[in-house]
């Protein structure tokens, strides 16, 4: 089944129509669109996805590109066959694959006169304000230089423990970054489809409005070049959501039509009523530095009722943290209910927690996490 939508039958409402019509686009190019097995780097598909990109941009929108492929460009000249599974041997591609690409990125747009600049963020760039804001003033320089920032994770020192997981997720991240109007995530996939359409018969979902048109979806994991797949798009195009950016999922090969019309793929629409941006930071990219346990009344007040945590619902405090760090609110069996900004330090809360307000000192009667540095997980 074709995943392509003519102008007549989207009508380009709704998200399709907000992605079209966007001034300042984050495009996210998979793996598998770059790179092949046994020969690295494709330039030839590779100058396809940048004549796109240049169509966008002097159609008048702002480009940011979210690049993968440093790991499968340098498979093929250090003679790998197959995608490393050991970190060593990923880093090692990386950094040759690093090189090969923003290379080819480079020669690609200098065919328009366009200069390159490769951002490498990690994890760590994003968890902590200062190094969030130093990534945001960069990409927002080389923007008003009129220089295409392509932007990929920096493989060659990451770990498992502090990777993205996946690009979709860093383009994500990279969106709410610039404050993009929309999120183009282009791979091997056409679209979104309620099954795998290669193991049978599946339904394409040509727009998704809400979480109930993913009722019934199944979501698989990546392919053999990439660490990506339907799952970790679905939860990219959420984390876009959140910070108002409604998202186009589309085939590489199907660039041009997805970039120049929005006329193809699966949009999503993001939330009427966006997160702020410190509550975006504190549910998406701030690291966490400890938790707390509540119990069902708490649970209920924070989670339900979006009212601040007191120290009278905490039973357990883990970890090492001090006020103005961000945690974790743990329910009764475990699972993560919320995140939030403690306003005390973990010592202090050892002696706080299970007490009412009235029974703590006035220097401790401030809220644990205020409602306006909570958010619900």
């Amino acid at each position: 089944m074709s995943s392509s939508i003519t102008r007549a039958e989207s009508g380009l409402s709704g998200a399709r129509h907000a992605v079209a019509t966007a001034r300042s686009v984050v495009v996210k190019i998979g793996s598998s669109a770059l790179t092949s097995m046994a020969g690295g780097l494709d330039t030839d598909r590779l100058d396809q996805l940048a004549d796109a990109v240049e169509a966008r941009m002097r159609a008048g929108s702002d480009v940011v590109v979210v690049s993968s492929g440093a790991i499968g460009a340098g498979m093929a000249p250090l003679g790998l066959s197959k995608r490393p599974k050991d970190l060593a041997t990923k880093q090692a591609a990386a950094s040759v694959g690093q090189l090969a690409l923003a290379h080819a990125w480079g020669t690609s747009f200098a065919r328009y006169g366009r200069v390159v600049g490769q951002v490498l963020l990690s994890a760590g760039d994003f968890g902590r304000r200062e190094h969030h804001r130093n990534a945001q003033r960069t990409l927002d320089r080389l923007r008003s230089l009129h220089a295409i920032a392509v932007v990929n994770e920096n493989d060659t020192v990451a770990t498992e423990e502090i990777r993205f997981g996946d690009n979709d997720r860093l383009a994500a991240l990279v969106a709410h970054l610039v404050g993009a109007d929309a999120l183009v995530l282009l791979s091997d996939v056409d679209g979104l489809y309620d099954g795998d359409p290669r193991k049978g018969a599946a339904t394409f979902i040509p727009e998704v409005r809400s979480s109930a048109d993913l009722d019934g979806v199944i979501a698989g994991s990546g392919g053999a070049l990439g660490t990506g797949g339907m799952a970790s798009k679905l939860s990219a195009a959420r984390l876009a959501a959140d910070a108002g950016v409604p998202v186009l999922l589309a085939a590489a090969s199907d660039a041009a039509a997805a970039l120049a019309g929005a006329t193809t793929g699966t949009a999503f629409a993001a939330r009427p009523v966006r997160l702020s941006a410190r509550k975006f930071w504190v549910r998406h990219a701030a690291d966490s530095h400890g938790a707390v346990h509540l119990d069902a009344g708490a649970v209920d007040a924070v989670a339900g009722s979006r009212r601040s945590l007191l120290a009278a619902g905490i039973t357990e405090v883990a970890g090492r943290f001090h006020g103005g760090d961000v945690i974790d609110l743990i329910d009764p069996d475990g699972r993560i209910v919320g995140r939030g900004v403690v306003s005390y330090d973990s010592d202090e809360l050892e002696s706080m927690r299970g007490r009412s307000t009235s029974e703590l000192p006035d220097s401790m009667q401030r809220p644990v996490v205020h409602a306006d540095d909570l958010v619900k997980v």
